[in-house]
């Protein structure tokens, strides 16, 4: 059960954990493992930011060794090569790891790399690529790259519908994994975390720290109304030898709240926005991986009986509460898949469904949208000792994230707890066929699904159930269906009255309309307007 804020009044911890994302949640779990007394704390629900809007791809570190339009542009600058080669290793370790320890919570996709006359890519680059990251990470799960001719390629699905057959010259592809869940593997990494002893609470904000004169920190805590009764608001400050700020985008505005201090600037935030659409049902094995018109980085990736295309690309400086895909956007990848595949003639209302995230990169002044590589700072230097912050983690290297914030512990002070075994394994969601279910629909969620996360995963809100605790928010209807009778659980479980059961799901169509830009009724909020 979730820990009243009262009850963390004056409590001691050997380490606080700042941010419950997925790199939070791990350096919690890795740290209570070690024997570690541990708090883990999140302004949101767990997995509410950036690690909910990724693109729930397990890289194999490809991405590294992209070195913009000359075929010697890492080699000409040795440090961001080896840096690469660095990264690229971990991202091939972390694969291996993560589909051996946790295959249910992976799938395997062809990913299909297309060559045309005006690609800035020489065929030679990604085979010596593929060469060098099959000698840089373990050989399972294989890479099973090959290079597919223009013949072949126009056989293949999807490939067959490419742009300029005539310009087509071949297709590389190779093997990538796709989180089929990213917010539940974040959920059962907390939860384990729980189970090792650490004190997790969602939506308790951090307000303040300050230097204790024992070299400890004093951290101020506070609550949030839309997942707190109005008796528990106030705050709480626990004490805590060592601070980990795992807040992502938030970790500059964390840091920004400790008294009597210097902090630099950690973070630089690039935006992502990705679409989905429905392709024909033969595309259904194939990804796409390539360029847009802007030489950036462009994927298709199959999931959940749709294809999500994106990223996009931009430095974002805005409202880091306020992450919305904006119509622009939208449009803009939209008109980058029609390039791609002009025989879909998609149109706006093809498009179901959209999300964004912003990447916290690691600030680097000499490079304008950050560096992705991963990095833990010692913030001894801002005035703050015993405070690291990480930047730049993504979900596919998250175990090294918490076994590195475990050897920077390690360094500050031994644990005072006997070690316990953490676990990968993806937590079991039992099934209860004698649940009722929400909807006529024959995959839908059940009312024992709904009290589990109630009660054993702290959820809190209509959303923290439909997208985080279960998979109902990425259904076809986004969890409408559902929705009343999942908000009528909440307020017998949590006390609600019926204005706050209406005013939920009002926030709930909002967040569709805001976090996915679709509207009450299933449609894209413009469509709707425009009939209006």
């Amino acid at each position: 059960m979730r820990v009243p804020l009262r009850d963390l009044q004056g409590r001691s911890f050997d380490v606080a954990v700042i941010g419950a994302g997925v790199n939070g949640a791990s350096a919690a779990q890795h740290l209570a493992s070690a024997g570690y007394s541990v708090l883990l704390v999140e302004r949101g629900d767990f997995a509410s930011g950036s690690s909910s809007r990724s693109g729930r791809l397990l890289h194999c570190g490809l991405r590294y060794f992209a070195s913009g339009n000359s075929p010697w542009g890492l080699l000409k600058r040795p440090k961001q090569f080896i840096t690469a080669c660095r990264m690229a290793r971990a991202a091939m370790e972390s694969r291996a790891d993560f589909v051996q320890a946790t295959p249910e919570r992976v799938e395997p996709v062809k990913m299909c790399y297309p060559f045309f006359r005006d690609t800035p890519y020489a065929g030679w680059q990604i085979d010596a690529a593929f060469r060098l990251l099959k000698g840089l990470g373990p050989a399972e799960p294989s890479l099973d790259y090959s290079r597919l001719s223009r013949t072949e390629a126009r056989k293949t699905p999807l490939l067959d519908r490419l742009r300029a057959p005539d310009e087509l010259k071949h297709v590389a592809m190779f093997r990538e994994y796709k989180f089929d869940w990213p917010e539940r593997i974040v959920i059962d990494t907390v939860l384990d975390a729980e189970r090792l002893g650490a004190v997790v609470r969602n939506y308790t904000p951090v307000t303040r720290m300050e230097r204790r004169s024992d070299d400890g920190w004093a951290v101020t805590l506070g609550s949030a109304p839309e997942a707190d009764s109005p008796e528990e608001y106030g705050e709480a400050t626990v004490t805590a030898q060592a601070v980990f700020n795992m807040a992502g985008i938030w970790i500059d505005a964390v840091n920004g709240t400790v008294r009597n201090a210097n902090p630099q600037r950690r973070i630089t935030g690039t935006k992502g926005v990705h679409i989905a659409v429905q392709l024909p049902p033969d595309c259904a094995e194939y990804g796409l991986l390539t360029l847009n018109r802007l030489t950036e980085p462009l994927y298709g990736v199959p999931w959940r009986g749709l294809h999500y295309f994106g990223p996009t690309e931009t430095l974002y400086d805005g409202d880091i509460d306020g992450i919305v895909p904006t119509e622009e956007e939208i449009l803009f990848l939209l008109g980058e898949v029609n390039h791609l595949l002009p025989s879909l003639a998609l149109t706006r209302d093809d498009v179901r469904y959209a999300w964004a995230g912003v990447r916290p990169l690691t600030y680097d002044p000499t490079q304008p949208m950050g560096a992705r590589s991963r990095e833990l700072h010692d913030l001894t230097g801002d005035g703050m000792p015993g405070v690291f912050a990480m930047t730049a983690g993504p979900i596919g290297t998250h175990r090294s994230a918490g076994e590195e914030s475990l050897a920077a512990m390690h360094k500050l002070a031994p644990p005072r707890r006997a070690a316990q075994s953490l676990s990968f394994d993806a937590a079991p969601i039992p099934a209860d066929p004698k649940s009722p279910r929400l909807s006529n629909a024959p995959d839908a969620i059940r009312e024992a699904d709904v009290r589990r996360a109630i009660e054993r995963e702290h959820a809190r809100t209509l959303v923290d159930v439909l997208f985080r605790r279960t998979m109902a928010g990425w259904s076809a209807d986004m969890g409408r269906a559902v929705a009343p009778s999942v908000a009528r659980q909440l307020a017998e479980a949590l006390g609600w009255s019926e204005e706050r059961v209406t005013r939920e799901l009002a926030d709930f169509n909002v967040y569709l309309r805001n976090q996915h830009a679709v509207d009450a009724h299933g449609g894209s909020p413009s469509r709707t307007e425009a009939a209006e």
